[in-house]
C-alpha cells in the first residue's frame, strides 16, 4: 500500500531533485564564468512553474526564461522578482506588461523591435531586449540579410535598452555534429555586427545539451530546460535524476481464466489463468494509446505488463499469481530506480522525445504534488 492517499492520476515532483540537477548545471555554467538562466516555459515542462522557478534559483540559477509573457507575468505575480527572459508572443500582444513588470523581450525582427519601442514610450520606461539571430534553426530569430538593420534600429532608440544578443543550437543534443561550430561561427559574426554598432550586450547560446558538452560556448549566460528536470539530452551518462514520477492506483482485482481476452479488440489473450489489477489512468491521463502492448508498470516491487489496449480512463495490469490490494500504489514512469519504467523509456518506445511525455502530463485529471523543501 502506498503510506499516504492520492489521487486517480498524478505527477509527484521531488523538487530536491530539481536542486540537485540544476546546481550541476549551474557548476558546469561557472566553470566557464557563466550564469544560468532556468527555463520553466510550458508549466517548467509539465513540473509546475512557480515551484521549479524557486527552487531553480535557490540552487543557483540567477535568470528565469519563459515562452511567453503571459507565462513570466504568472511568475512575477507569484512574487517572483529574478532577471526573466519570455521570447515568442503572437503578432498582436501587448508588450506594455513586460515594461512594467521588468520582464525581458526576446525579438527577432523590426515589428517586434517597433512594437517594444512604443510599449515602452507608453509605459515611460525602456523595454530591455534581447536580439534574436538565426544561425541556422530556421525557426524564430533575425535572418542574416536583416540583422544589420535590427541591430542598428535597436541601437539607435532610446526606448530600447540591448540587454542580450541570441540563438539556439539545432542538433546539439548529437555531440560532433557539424552544425554546432557552423551556428557558432555564424553567432559570433552576429556578435561582431552588434559590437560595431556600438553595444554590448550578453551572448547565450547553449542549451541544455551545449551545457553538458560545449563549454566553449556558454559565453555569458547558458539556457538549462530538459537537464533540470533530470532527463538527459546527451549520449553521455550524467548524474541527472528524474524529478517527475507518475502514478496512480489498483481500483480492483479480478482472476480470469486462459483463453480469455482484454479490452478492445482482444488484442492480448490470457495463454493461462492470471490475476488482472485495474488501473484508473489512460490515454486522457497522459498513457499513450500507442503505448498498447508495450507498457510495462512498477507495482508491489516489480515490473509487470499492462496487457490490452490503453483506454481513456484505464488500463489493466497482468500481475499472474499475484493479488494486489486495492489502493496499492502503481508507478507508470519515475526515476527508474531498481528497474522501474522512466519517461524516456516511453519515448523511446514509441517514437518521441521526454520532452513531450513530462510536457503532457499538463492534464485536468492529473493532480500534482510535490515533495522535497519548498
Amino acid at each position: 500500500m502506498s503510506p499516504d492517499p492520492f489521487p486517480r492520476a498524478e505527477v509527484r515532483i521531488d523538487l530536491d531533485l530539481i536542486r540537485h540537477n540544476l546546481a550541476l548545471l549551474a557548476g558546469r555554467a561557472a566553470a566557464s564564468g557563466a550564469a544560468t538562466m532556468a527555463v520553466v516555459k510550458a508549466d517548467a515542462y509539465g513540473h509546475g512553474a512557480v515551484p521549479v522557478a524557486r527552487a531553480a534559483l535557490e540552487a543557483g540559477a540567477t535568470w528565469l526564461g519563459a515562452c511567453s509573457l503571459a507565462e513570466a507575468l504568472t511568475l512575477r505575480e507569484a512574487g517572483i522578482q529574478a532577471p526573466m527572459l519570455a521570447w515568442l508572443d503572437t503578432a498582436d500582444t501587448d508588450y506594455t506588461p513586460a515594461i512594467a513588470a521588468g520582464v525581458d523581450l526576446g525579438l527577432s525582427n523590426a515589428g517586434e523591435l517597433e512594437r517594444a519601442a512604443s510599449a515602452a514610450r507608453r509605459a515611460g520606461g525602456r523595454a530591455r531586449v534581447h536580439l534574436k539571430i538565426d544561425t541556422g534553426l530556421s525557426r524564430n530569430g533575425c535572418p542574416p540579410h536583416a540583422w544589420p538593420a535590427l541591430v542598428k534600429s535597436a541601437a539607435a532608440d532610446s526606448a530600447v535598452e540591448v540587454v542580450g544578443i541570441w540563438s539556439h543550437l539545432a542538433c546539439a543534443d548529437e555531440p560532433g555534429h557539424p552544425s554546432i561550430d557552423a551556428q557558432a561561427s555564424r553567432f559570433q559574426q552576429a556578435y561582431d555586427v552588434a559590437l560595431e554598432a556600438g553595444l554590448h550586450p550578453m551572448r547565450h547560446l547553449a542549451n541544455s545539451a551545449a551545457t553538458l558538452t560545449r563549454p566553449d560556448l556558454h559565453f555569458d549566460l547558458v539556457r538549462v530546460g530538459i537537464a533540470m528536470y533530470g532527463l538527459n539530452p546527451v549520449p553521455q551518462p550524467e548524474d541527472l535524476r528524474p524529478a517527475m514520477t507518475f502514478r496512480s492506483s489498483v481500483v480492483s482485482t479480478k482472476r480470469v481464466d486462459a483463453g480469455e481476452s482484454v479490452s478492445y479488440g482482444h488484442t492480448w489473450t490470457a495463454e493461462a489463468a492470471t490475476t488482472l489489477a485495474l488501473v484508473p489512468a489512460g490515454y486522457a491521463d497522459g498513457v499513450p494509446r500507442t503505448l498498447s502492448g508495450r507498457l510495462d508498470v512498477w507495482l508491489d516491487g516489480r515490473r509487470r505488463p499492462v496487457v490490452g489496449r490503453v483506454c481513456m480512463d484505464q488500463i489493466v495490469v497482468d500481475c499472474g499469481d499475484h493479488e494486489p490490494a486495492p489502493g496499492t500504489e502503481v508507478v507508470l514512469f519515475g526515476s527508474g530506480e531498481g528497474g522501474a519504467p522512466t519517461a524516456t523509456e516511453w519515448a523511446d518506445k514509441i517514437g518521441t522525445i521526454d520532452y513531450e511525455i513530462v510536457t503532457g502530463m499538463c492534464r485536468p485529471r492529473v493532480a500534482r504534488s510535490y515533495t522535497g523543501q519548498r
